[in-house]
């Protein structure tokens, strides 16, 4: 609940702007940001009091950004991976231009506002990323500067640097501790992301205490171990801070981290250097305190002075002009490289191309058995020569994933101009790394893995459904029928917690056809991520025309004899065939069955509803599932007359057709159920 009672109110008795204005600047950001947290009663005020000169010195002299256009493609980005200290990223935005009015710091956190929280990509203008699962920013970053190296690689010529900016990325001790950055920290060290340049808030302080209760090593000597070049830096010392930057700027083949020293809460005079200053506002007479100690008026509330606002906005000009100058560039380069200026306009736009997927593969009916990661393999090739920016690769399992980009060069040190990303054995940062590729924008990013190696990368799934980011994930090996691994590597629970996760469609085609119009579905979409489930096993092949459906998440593969059913056997992926062949079965038994190929759940329930009452008519009852996975989410699909045929436990290791069997999915069984 907001504290209603704080109101924006300027000083009493007039106030002298003197001394350095470059302190007043920081300062100003500080008040806003505590005075922001103390009316909403809620938030973090110790990293913005603690870091407001380090954002300025980034913001105020080396950010390249129009606040009038948020979207100028060749702006620096600034990512706030710490993302509770957001009272400090909305104050930046409000006083540098962005439209974000000071109503919406006075609505920080409240219902409707556009000051969340934690920053939220899409929402406030400005916000490069959704941040605040600590860890996530940071691996989103190096996606950032790779798409800025690829890009760059490909359409940057001799006097035309069209794709030339840096990312700079404010990081806490809380996320140096989180794994996902150090895979991403691993990564960009090896590629030699030069125009990555990471600000360190060093402050020694989480939320149990002091960070050596758990947190002692050298930061700075593990980041020289993964090839970052590293400073050390006072972090109120504004020349310093900017000199190292600088210094930062001419290491063209190696990621940077700034290592700056500072206090949370830094001026209150009572919970600087504590626990108590990050995750609670102040309190109104420590808000008045920390003024004081800062030189400012104790009593103003959300009080900008005219000179420092009159600073900050000059953004506005200096944005307009690079933005000017850099669109004259892009105009230069049009005359001199109509093609290359076409295949970017191309890129940036993220449209697909008129017949992109014309020579898509067809697969005969009735042919061998193919794994639908090896049909997946043939449509992503099939569509790679007529969508360049297609990108990917996978978690050292490219040979397994079959998402290689055959005729293609590799991404790796120094070389940007391929189309074959390898992340390593880093799912995690692989998935934060997808999510900045495709905020940075150009790129038509990619990545596979096992699916049961897709909790590894979770949060950052979880993260790119909530940016509506167009990521697609190739999930391969995709349940028991993987066979002698076993129950490590056999995935049984990862369907549903895929499925539970807001605006992802998970695809799990049943087949080679299915499998290309599952590429298509993940392709055509814009407004979020795409998880396509894939068998290592052999599936039939079944008619091209039989399965065009599938366009809409479910539908009738094989009816009964005069479309009157007595069952109808609902499934998804390799158990489609087993309800084919068990339809036949039981039409020799005189039971009438329906089959249903459910690819997606999602796009299925996106489809009128007298569309998913023609699939599943309300007058046939009984209906029986097969997935071998838990049977969380199918009863919606079955009702209270249905069943399902699951898998309830772990997995086990033996050759594939004998799980498949042990554990109930076999023809017999499928008719005992029926019955």
């Amino acid at each position: 609940m907001s504290n209603v009672e704080y109101q924006p109110k300027a000083p009493a008795e007039p106030v002298e702007i003197h001394g350095d204005l470059n302190r007043w600047c920081a300062n100003a950001i500080r008040t806003l940001a505590i005075d922001t947290v103390q009316r909403a009663n809620s938030g973090h005020p110790g990293l913005p009091l603690g870091t407001a000169d380090i954002a300025y010195v980034v913001w105020d002299r080396f950010l390249h950004h129009n606040p009038a256009d948020p979207t100028w493609p060749n702006r620096d980005r600034f990512v706030l991976s710490a993302g509770h200290g957001s009272a400090m990223l909305y104050a930046l935005l409000h006083l540098t231009g962005y439209d974000l009015p000071l109503d919406e710091l006075l609505n920080f956190r409240q219902w409707g506002s556009r000051t969340p929280g934690h920053p939220e990509y899409g929402l406030t203008p400005g916000v490069e990323a959704t941040t605040g699962p600590l860890g996530q920013g940071f691996g989103t970053g190096v996606g950032m500067a790779l798409a800025e190296a690829m890009l760059a690689a490909r359409f940057n010529r001799p006097g035309f640097p069209i794709v030339d900016h840096y990312t700079y990325v404010l990081v806490s001790d809380g996320d140096l501790m989180e794994g996902v950055a150090s895979e991403a920290a691993s990564l960009a060290g090896h590629l030699g992301l030069g125009k990555l340049i990471y600000l360190y808030d060093d402050n020694h302080i989480s939320i149990e205490g002091n960070t050596d209760i758990t947190f002692t090593e050298d930061v700075a000597a593990r980041f020289r171990a993964y090839g970052w070049h590293v400073q050390k830096v006072d972090g109120y010392d504004q020349p310093a801070i900017a000199e190292a930057i600088r210094l930062a700027q001419t290491e063209t083949t190696r990621p940077s981290l700034i290592v700056a020293r500072t206090h949370i809460g830094y001026g209150s005079p009572h919970k600087q250097d504590s626990a108590a200053a990050h995750g609670s506002p102040l309190g109104e007479e420590e808000v008045r305190l920390t003024k004081e100690a800062l030189g400012w008026p104790g009593d103003a509330r959300f009080w900008v002075p005219d000179a420092v606002l009159e600073h900050f906005r000059q953004a506005l000009d200096r944005g307009a002009k690079e933005q000017e100058a850099w669109g004259a560039l892009l105009e230069r380069y049009r005359r001199s490289f109509p093609d290359l200026a076409e295949a970017w306009d191309a890129a940036m736009s993220g449209e697909l191309p008129a017949g992109w997927d014309e020579n898509l593969p067809t697969f005969d009916a009735g042919g061998k058995p193919l794994a639908t990661r090896k049909a997946s393999e043939a449509a992503l090739n099939a569509a790679a020569p007529y969508l360049p920016t297609l990108v990917g690769g996978s978690a050292d399992l490219s040979v397994s994933n079959n998402t290689f980009l055959k005729g293609y060069a590799d991404v790796n040190t120094g070389a940007f101009a391929g189309r074959n990303l390898h992340f390593g054995v880093r799912e995690h940062s692989m998935g934060a790394v997808l999510n900045g590729m495709a905020l940075h924008g150009g790129l038509r990013p990619y990545g596979g893995t096992f699916l049961v190696f897709s909790d590894y990368m979770r949060p950052s799934i979880r993260l790119a459904a909530m940016m509506h980011l167009p990521v697609i994930y190739v999930f391969t090996h995709d349940s028991i029928g993987l066979g002698e691994d076993g129950p490590t590597h056999q995935p049984v629970e990862h369907l549903a917690a895929l499925r539970a996760i807001p605006n992802l469609w998970v695809v799990r085609p049943a087949e080679a056809n299915e499998t290309v119009l599952a590429w298509k579905i993940a392709l055509e979409r814009k407004e979020g991520p795409t998880a396509l489930i894939l068998t290592r096993q052999g599936l039939p092949i079944l008619d091209a025309d039989a399965v065009h459906g599938a366009a809409r998440g479910g539908y009738v593969l094989a009816d009964a004899e005069g479309g009157t059913a007595d069952v109808i056997l609902l499934a998804s992926g390799s158990e489609v065939s087993l309800a084919m062949e068990a339809r036949e079965a039981l039409a020799g038994q005189g039971i009438a069955a329906r089959v249903v190929s459910m690819i997606s759940w999602k796009l299925f329930d996106a489809q009128p509803k007298t569309y998913r009452d023609a699939v599943l008519p309300p007058t046939v009852t009984a209906r029986l599932a097969i997935e071998a996975g838990v049977s969380q989410g199918w009863h919606k699909y079955v009702g209270d007359g249905g069943d399902v045929i699951s898998i309830e436990r772990f997995g086990a290791s033996a050759p594939y057709r004998t799980v498949m069997r042990k554990y109930g999915f076999s023809v017999e069984n499928v008719v005992r159920h029926v019955r």
